[in-house]
């Protein structure tokens, strides 16, 4: 039986690799750090911040209501603490609607050549 290798995940992942992640600078990251209680990274005696699978969620979260939404830090906080679990279950609903797209876009390609 051939050896499968399986995807290795992190368990933590450093401000630079999450700035990475969504093209932005990791001073927005420590600034949404501060003002949303949801990103709580682990911070070592250096203070260097790790990011759980968790927080990347989070932050991805914050990331699509402000900069795909439109929405203020303010009008974001508040639609959290009001109604978290809509606002995931939206989330979730648009991410996987993006998935499918893209799948289909895809395979359109492929059956244009």
């Amino acid at each position: 039986m051939p050896y499968l290798e399986r995807k290795v995940e992190k368990l933590y992942y450093t401000i630079g690799e999450v700035a990475a992640m969504f093209d932005v600078k990791t001073s927005l990251i420590r600034f949404w750090e501060k003002e949303f209680d949801i990103i709580k990274p682990k911070k070592n005696k250096k203070g260097n911040r790790f990011f759980t699978k968790e927080d990347i969620e989070n932050f991805h979260l914050i990331y699509h209501l402000v900069r795909d939404r439109g929405m203020t830090l303010k009008g974001v906080q508040m639609k959290l603490k009001d109604n978290r679990e809509d606002v995931e279950n939206n989330f979730e609903i648009v991410k996987t609607l993006q998935e499918v797209k893209k799948a289909l876009l895809e395979l359109k390609q492929q059956m244009d050549s």
